[in-house]
């Protein structure tokens, strides 16, 4: 290799026993050594470790960044195998104002993604990255994203100076020598670099979450590259979740004839064992989480978890589209997880997981808001200062996380790294007006507009007006790698792509009334939604046709077991035509957005809806 260990580099001798070039040949191994050298040459780190995914290397990671302050351990009676971090104060989400999507025409990343052209941003990333690692090690992270091998999973490198990010993508991925095996024998892979833009001079001492001002997440659509620097959190560093899992994967799935999507996954097993799978896209805040851990309160109905998150769909050798969670763990944002909202989730959390800007406990534990009704009389805040109910302030961050194996989760499918056909997908947003609690589309193009007009009401003055749209199309409006109008246009061609696709519903638990109060229980009852959606595809449950799609015939829904006033369940579906013209009209200003990209046959069924809404106000 072009670079050897210094004196200078951060490792134990322990830390230090690992991390040897794999002796792997293949045709692939030339390039990948090649790629290599070359982000080293240009980031001129003091050593590189290939990480082989083993639990010593994995344990050796952990040992050194608790001696580094990066991480702390937490009580093992208490949460065993589990650490928390807390990130530096300007390094806490992820930053769509500073990710950029650098395809070679500006028209090809379309009017919702910020873009610069490769060339100028390749001559501003340059002298960022150059020297970028002094000091520190280079982790050379080989990734699959699916089970290894699988028919629909796909490959990657990070190379990243965090052994932060190392340790969050072994959860959140498969890593190891296997990967670069597939790599060396010539399977194509997406390249990955990412550092925290804090080098280290000669002597100089390190703090515990180095991180830069100065933050770029730069997407090259066109030659599938991911370039990340100055920050050290989330998916801004797991560079295999958003960046690749979404934004790049969406552009292969464009070129390659499958999709990408923001999507949950889950089973639902009926009171006979029937199962059907369900994707469901949901913009953040609208209960995702929740539904990929349902747990029903109907009696013999089950769900299992097959993920939370990311769902990639292709067409399938029988004429059906089959379905993936390519992620191997849950990075879940901890504030409102509780047993009252989540208890699947709170089981999970019961150790091995890796938290990041939660409070500590007196006794060595973590706690966050929603975790109990009571706060506890003393934490350390995610700061790191003193905190008390008094405080007047949040003792996690709001934006705080877990990240965990999926395979932990006492939901989770026996089968869940396996391809499923794909029975029903859920769109969904957070609406206190106009949307009823679900809606059946009329058809696979009538179900794709649904997907384009998805969108929630802004409800703090903080995120804008209060009761404007803010438009996520598909959930996807912050992870399409390419145009949205082109994004769209390719759903509709899927369609085209199986013989028996899946029925498309929209779904809003967050319908209010007059008075404010929610006109839906949510959470496990959501359940009872899911129920009628399958008893629609087994033909045992009626629908009445409305302007907008059919909803569920007066006591068709199964309320056994819970109280929702006769009141409430109009409210919950009733249809306002002129409320709903005003929404078309929005919708029509939003496709404006795409000029021509917007697919005609969009364009054809905002028509169809204003006909059949004024007509039902005739």
């Amino acid at each position: 290799m072009a670079i050897i260990e210094s004196p200078t580099a951060r490792a134990t001798t322990e830390f230090a026993s690992f991390g040897a070039q794999p002796d792997i040949d293949g045709p692939g191994m030339a390039a990948l050594v090649a790629w290599v050298d070359e982000v080293a040459a240009l980031t001129q780190p003091d050593r590189i470790h290939w990480v082989d995914g083993s639990a010593e290397e994995n344990a050796a990671l952990l040992e050194q960044m608790v001696a580094d302050g990066t991480l702390i351990k937490l009580n093992d009676e208490k949460r065993p195998g589990s650490y928390l971090a807390r990130s530096d104060e300007g390094d806490v989400a992820r930053l769509e104002s500073r990710t950029f999507i650098s395809s070679e025409r500006e028209e090809d990343a379309g009017p919702t993604n910020n873009w610069v052209a490769p060339a100028e941003m390749r001559a501003t990333l340059r002298p960022l990255f150059e020297g970028s690692m002094r000091g520190r090690t280079m982790f050379v992270v080989p990734f699959s994203m699916g089970k290894i091998g699988g028919p629909i999973s796909q490959l990657g490198v990070q190379l990243t100076d965090s052994p932060y990010a190392v340790v969050s993508i072994e959860i959140m991925t498969r890593v190891g020598d296997a990967v670069t095996e597939l790599i060396a024998e010539g399977k194509p892979w997406v390249r990955t670099v990412h550092s925290v833009g804090a080098p280290l001079r000669d002597g100089e001492e390190d703090v515990a979450w180095p991180s830069n001002d100065e933050k770029y997440i730069v997407h090259f659509p066109d030659t599938l590259e991911v370039w990340s620097f100055g920050s050290g959190y989330g998916g801004n560093a797991i560079l295999a979740k958003k960046c690749y899992a979404l934004r790049i994967a969406s552009v292969l799935g464009r070129d390659q004839g499958w999709m990408a999507e923001h999507m949950l996954l889950i089973r639902v097993l009926d009171p006979q064992g029937r199962a059907y799978h369900v994707a469901a896209a949901f913009p953040s805040a609208c209960g995702k989480t929740n539904l990929a851990m349902l747990r029903p309160t109907i009696p013999g109905w089950k769900v299992e978890t097959l993920g939370d998150d990311i769902t990639w769909i292709r067409p399938g050798e029988d004429g059906r589209l089959y379905a993936i969670n390519p992620e191997a763990g849950f990075f879940g944002v901890a504030p409102g997880t509780g047993e009252s909202t989540n208890v699947t989730a709170v089981e999970t959390l019961w150790g091995n997981v890796l938290f990041t800007n939660v409070a500590l406990t007196d006794d060595g534990d973590v706690w966050w808001e929603g975790l109990t009704d009571e706060a506890p009389d003393h934490l350390i805040d995610w700061r790191g200062d003193d905190w008390t109910p008094d405080s007047g302030r949040p003792a996690a961050h709001p934006n705080s996380r877990f990240t965990v194996s999926a395979a932990q989760a006492p939901s989770i499918a026996d089968d869940w790294e396996e391809a499923v056909p794909l029975d029903v997908i859920l769109f969904g947003g957070r609406r206190a007006t106009n949307v009823p609690l679900v809606v059946e589309s009329f058809n696979w193009e009538h179900g794709v507009f649904l997907g384009s007009t998805i969108s929630s009401e802004r409800t703090a003055a903080a995120e804008g007006k209060v009761g404007e749209l803010r438009r996520d199309p598909f959930a996807m409006m912050p992870f399409c790698g390419y145009n949205m109008g082109d994004y769209m246009a390719h759903w509709l061609e899927m369609g085209g792509k199986a013989e028996k696709l899946p029925k498309i519903y929209q779904v809003n638990w967050f319908r209010r009334g007059a008075d404010g109060r929610f006109l839906w229980p949510g959470f496990g009852d959501n359940s009872r939604v899911i129920d009628w959606v399958i008893r629609r595809l087994q033909g045992e449950a009626e629908a009445v046709v409305t302007p907008i799609g059919l909803i569920p015939a007066p006591g068709s829904l199964n309320l056994d077991g819970i109280e929702v006033p006769q009141e409430d369940l109009d409210e919950l579906f009733s249809i306002d035509p002129d409320a709903w013209l005003e929404d078309a009209d929005l919708t029509e200003e939003f496709y404006s957005l795409f000029g021509d990209k917007t697919p005609a046959a969009l364009r054809a069924q905002l028509d169809a809806l204003r006909t059949r809404l004024k007509a039902a106000k005739d």
